[in-house]
C-alpha cells in the first residue's frame, strides 16, 4: 500500500462511501465521511442515529489533520476495543485522515464473541474505504505580497519561476498579490520575494488544501 511520504501531503477520501458485512444474522453497515473538524462529526452522528434508529450499535472512529494527531474510537456498548479500535485500525492501515467511519450494527440474535466482532467491524470499515476513492491532498499556505509598481518585473519573474496559484491581484502605485503555495515550497518562495526591493511578504496563518496532481 502506498503511503504519503511528504510532510505536506496526506491521503483522504474524495466523497462518502459505504461498505457492508454480515455474520450469523448480524448486519454491519459502514459509512465513511470526509470531515475536517470535530465539529463536522457531531451532526453526522446525530443524523445517523435518527436514520438508523432501530440499530443496536453505532460504533465509530475518526482521524483528523494532515499530521493525524487527532483521533478517537468509540465502541457504543460493544465489548471494549472490539469495534471502535478495529475501525480506527483501518484508517491507520490505509494511512487516511480527515475521515469519520461509522459502523452500524443490526443484531442478528447470535453473539459473535470479541474475535468475531473485531473481524466484523474491521471488515465493514475496510469495505467502505475500498469502495471509496482515495485521493492525495496537499497542505497549502497563503502568501501575501505588497510591492511598488517599479518592482513588478522582479516579483512576476519569481512568480513565473515558482508557479504558485494566483488568488488575488491588485495593481496600482502599491500592488498586492496573494498566492497559494504548497507548504514544502513556501520558504523558497518567501525567501526569493523577500530579496526584492520595496517588497513586503507575509505568510497568512490560513491553510488550504488542494488535490495533488
Amino acid at each position: 500500500m502506498t503511503m504519503s511520504n511528504n510532510s505536506d501531503e496526506y491521503r483522504t477520501l474524495a466523497s462518502e462511501s459505504k461498505g457492508t458485512f454480515k455474520d450469523r444474522g448480524s448486519r454491519f453497515i459502514a459509512l465513511a465521511f470526509p470531515v475536517e473538524t470535530e465539529e463536522d462529526i457531531k451532526p453526522i452522528l446525530q443524523d445517523l442515529k435518527k436514520q438508523y434508529h432501530d440499530a443496536r450499535h453505532h460504533c465509530y472512529a475518526y482521524r483528523l489533520g494532515a499530521q493525524k494527531l487527532k483521533f478517537r474510537a468509540n465502541d457504543d456498548g460493544e465489548p471494549s476495543s472490539s469495534a471502535g479500535k478495529p475501525i480506527l485500525g483501518q484508517l491507520q492501515s490505509f494511512d487516511l485522515t480527515d475521515i469519520l467511519i461509522v459502523v452500524i450494527r443490526y443484531f442478528g440474535g447470535t453473539l459473535l464473541g470479541v474475535p468475531g466482532l473485531i473481524n466484523a467491524y474491521r471488515t465493514a470499515a475496510r469495505e467502505a474505504i475500498e469502495n471509496g476513492e482515495i485521493i492525495v491532498k496537499t497542505v497549502n499556505d497563503i502568501v501575501h505580497i505588497e510591492f511598488d509598481y517599479l518592482s513588478m518585473n522582479s516579483v512576476m519573474k519569481i512568480i513565473k519561476e515558482e508557479n504558485p496559484r494566483m488568488i488575488l491581484q491588485e495593481y496600482d502605485l502599491k500592488c498586492t498579490i496573494q498566492l497559494e503555495v504548497r507548504r514544502s515550497q513556501t520558504d523558497r518562495l518567501v525567501n526569493k520575494l523577500g530579496k526584492v526591493q520595496n517588497t513586503s511578504v507575509k505568510l497568512k496563518n490560513i491553510s488550504n488544501i488542494q488535490d495533488c496532481e
